[in-house]
């Protein structure tokens, strides 16, 4: 038989106290949890008779607002403590409503303190009823809303700093696209001339371009391309593809001579690790004796013109083997000719339009080449303007499915029976 040392004696004397302590406190929890929680919760808490008359409050509401309890217990109804319009908003809307389903939850207003400051909170209420299920009081419980007010205040504020700086980089991308096409179409005698470039995105600089401009002898130059690529790194080549065409076709009007000089240049700046291309189209316009126009163009890789005739029909005049400008050293430039008399109308056109989704969204089919020639061919005969009309509200039909810029630029030989020349 084993004897307990003094040790294990006095071991067993703190257990006991410790023990002893710690019933102790678990006992004055319980006792003291309930009320306490209550009053130092970290939200607020007031009861409210059925018209809301304050009948309880507990401490932290009372510290948010500043009042004491005699202030309000007996004395003032919940409407009481909210601003003039969260009182309209709660006896008109919340109060009925909480009657009716027996609880509101996260409603945000504001409560007014006692030193008449606001203090935004978010409110859930529920009604206590009776054995008998009649509504005796309304508990309602009150959470600060500062941090959040705060945080969606400066969310709000970001997103207006987001959308003015979203106006500001929309007004430059659109200043910038100006810039690379003609402010306006030059007056070509014997010629009805229409242009229009449909923006697909507002948010970025497209790459395509067009312009006519006059040149010696009374010809006249004309072209319509697309580079590769948007924003701004294609807006550099767009500017120099327009200007090297336009200084090109003084220097040799040959529309293959300019176009092989484009080529050279956009080889030469652009052949590193980041090559720039573009398909182009261009066109020597020399008028003749027929009343008429003489048409010779050039193509580098780009969709064939679409030839609607005085006749009513329409073909597309086809540049097979033109090859995209600057990537190779020697481009093949593909080259044909045709006359232009009265009620004749050529159409130049980029790709966006052929590219763009009948069905509006990115899964639907392409409009393609043929459905445009079948427009063509509906649309003819026809004069510049009524085509560049016509596409127009084709392009609107096709809404978002464009997903693309397009370029469009039309010449026509006016009737003289029926159109003035411009």
């Amino acid at each position: 038989m084993m004897c307990a040392t003094d040790g294990d004696q006095d071991s067993d004397g703190v257990s006991g106290d410790r023990a002893g302590n710690d019933s102790a406190l678990f006992s004055a929890l319980l006792e003291d949890s309930a009320e306490d929680l209550y009053e130092n919760a970290p939200c607020g808490y007031l009861s409210t008779l059925l018209d809301g008359q304050i009948a309880k409050v507990n401490g932290t509401l009372l510290t948010w607002l500043g009042y004491e309890r005699g202030d309000l217990v007996g004395r003032k109804s919940f409407s009481d403590l909210l601003t003039v319009g969260g009182r309209i908003y709660y006896e008109t809307h919340l109060a009925p409503l909480l009657l009716m389903q027996g609880e509101i939850s996260g409603i945000a207003l504001e409560l007014k303190s006692a030193g008449g400051t606001r203090l935004p909170v978010l409110v859930t209420s529920t009604v206590k009823t009776g054995g008998d299920g009649e509504p005796l009081l309304i508990r309602t419980t009150v959470f600060d809303a500062r941090d959040r007010r705060a945080y969606e205040e400066e969310l709000l504020r970001a997103h207006r700093e987001s959308d003015r700086e979203r106006e500001r980089l929309q007004q430059l991308t659109t200043t910038l696209q100006k810039t690379l096409l003609p402010s306006a179409l030059a007056n070509v005698p014997g010629l009805n001339v229409a242009a229009h470039y449909h923006v697909a995105s507002i948010d970025e600089v497209g790459g395509d371009f067009y312009d006519l401009f006059p040149l010696t002898g009374g010809s006249w130059g004309m072209f319509l391309g697309d580079v590769c690529g948007k924003g701004a790194e294609a807006a550099v080549v767009t500017s120099l593809a327009r200007y090297t065409l336009r200084a090109a076709a003084v220097y040799d009007p040959d529309p293959a001579a300019v176009l092989s000089n484009l080529n050279t240049v956009l080889n030469h700046e652009y052949n590193g690790h980041d090559p720039r291309f573009c398909t182009v189209v261009y066109g020597l316009l020399t008028p003749d004796a027929e009343h008429g126009y003489q048409v010779t163009l050039a193509s580098g890789g780009h969709p064939p013109a679409l030839l609607m005739r005085a006749d009513g029909t329409a073909e597309y005049l086809p540049t097979p083997g033109g090859q995209l400008i600057g990537v190779l050293p020697d481009a093949h430039i593909a080259t044909t000719a045709v006359h232009l008399g009265p009620g004749d109308t050529l159409l130049l056109h980029t790709d966006g339009l052929t590219e763009a989704h009948t069905d509006g969204t990115s899964a639907g089919d392409r409009y393609g080449d043929e459905a445009l020639l079948e427009f063509g061919r509906d649309l003819a005969p026809t004069t510049a303007r009524d085509t560049i009309a016509a596409i127009r509200t084709l392009l609107d039909t096709l809404g978002t499915g464009v997903d693309d810029d397009t370029a469009l630029l039309a010449v026509s030989v006016p009737r003289p029976e029926r159109e003035g020349q411009q």
